[in-house]
């Protein structure tokens, strides 16, 4: 297979494969050592997984919020002892 056909790393499923991945790529870059075109592979590499982590993170945060507004709807529902003794 030439340089030019070299296959894309597969992204990864969960938040924490990306992560971990990430940080390797981060050590991988800070250690240095490397060719111009592997650090720029690795930080194009590092960027993707970096905004993968965010969106995967912004969904939690907006799943654990819309869980919250749920929680407090039922709550609503659910009379207090004081509501129940008028």
């Amino acid at each position: 297979m030439s340089e030019r056909k070299r296959q894309e790393p597969v992204a990864p499923d969960s938040f924490e494969t990306a992560f971990q991945r990430l940080e390797e790529v981060v050590a991988a870059l800070e250690k240095g050592g490397l060719t111009l075109e592997q650090s720029l592979a690795l930080f194009e590499e590092g960027m993707k997984l970096a905004r993968r982590c965010g969106q995967q993170l912004d969904a939690a945060e907006l799943r654990m919020s819309e869980l919250q507004r749920q929680l407090a709807s039922q709550m609503e529902l659910i009379p207090t002892d004081e509501q129940r003794e008028r």
